[in-house]
């Protein structure tokens, strides 16, 4: 009895001390709090998105983030702008380098004037598209030479968008511009460390991660792992005949089949949903 007596009047808050009404109310928040932390978990998908570098992944987010999510303000989709002028740079110096490398003659050699000029352009410091870079590029795209050179560009690294880009290079480089919602899906950044990104589609919150695909981001993966619902593994079948820019030696489909037969052999993915999307056709 002397028990129950102890018992009781700690039983109502009205006998409680100041200091264990104050713990109690804690107690009940951090219950509180907790219960819907696992309400919404229920209501949370949580999507891993994986792959080698240049599969896609980061398009696929952007994508769903157009047709299912906010979408992109014109605030937004301004600051691809240097991000898009840097690319046509990227690929028109890659190009360049592979004219010399594959011992491709210019179709008209005083292209090669603008050749030079555009080798000279520090890719990362250029924020606007002058004219006379814009010139520059579009005569050397039209030149015999350059074309000849891309159609064996797996011989190369070359970004996929590159066509994209050079064939929209007038609208690209007039003035005011403001990128479309395909040329922001068409822009390549490299993807380090991990993005996390989170829509609702039919009250379900869907949260997608995507992670580095470049063999120095994938130490970071494991991070990533835990109460993974479904994992999306991106394979880009336009990589068949291409090599790796981390190892020239290495076959870029060979690289996704390695990768792929690793991942799915994980034990962290035992309970979740694979999906192999087979992307850039």
């Amino acid at each position: 009895m002397e028990g129950c007596c102890l018992w009781l009047p700690r039983a109502c808050e009205c006998c409680l001390s100041e200091d264990e009404r104050m713990g109690l109310a804690v107690d009940r928040e951090i219950r509180s709090i907790l219960r819907a932390q696992k309400r919404r978990e229920r209501r949370e998908i949580k999507v891993l998105l994986l792959g080698t570098g240049e599969s896609g992944k980061s398009t696929f987010i952007k994508q769903m983030r157009i047709i299912h999510g906010s979408g992109y303000t014109d605030e937004e989709r301004r600051a691809f702008v240097p991000l898009i002028y840097q690319n046509i740079f990227t690929a028109m110096q890659a190009m360049l380098g592979a004219m010399a490398m594959l011992r491709i003659p210019y179709g008209q050699p005083e292209n090669e004037v603008y050749a030079q000029c555009l080798m000279q352009v520090k890719i990362l410091q250029m924020k606007t598209l002058e004219p006379r870079y814009a010139e520059a590029i579009s005569r050397l795209w039209a030149d015999p030479g350059i074309r000849s050179c891309y159609q064996r560009r797996r011989e190369y690294q070359l970004l996929d968008s590159t066509d994209y880009y050079m064939c929209n290079l007038d609208r690209i480089s007039a003035a005011g511009y403001l990128p479309t919602a395909q040329d922001v899906l068409r822009v390549r950044v490299p993807t380090t460390g991990i993005t996390d990104y989170s829509f609702t589609v039919e009250k379900i919150s869907l949260r997608i991660v995507d992670v580095g695909g470049q063999k120095s981001e994938r130490r970071k993966w494991i991070h990533c792992f835990q109460d993974v619902t479904s994992l999306i593994f991106l394979v880009s079948l336009s990589e068949y005949d291409q090599v790796l820019e981390e190892q020239a030696s290495d076959n870029r489909m060979e690289e996704s089949k390695a990768l792929f037969y690793t991942t799915i052999h994980s034990p962290w993915f035992v309970n979740s949903s694979v999906i192999l999307f087979l992307n850039k056709k």
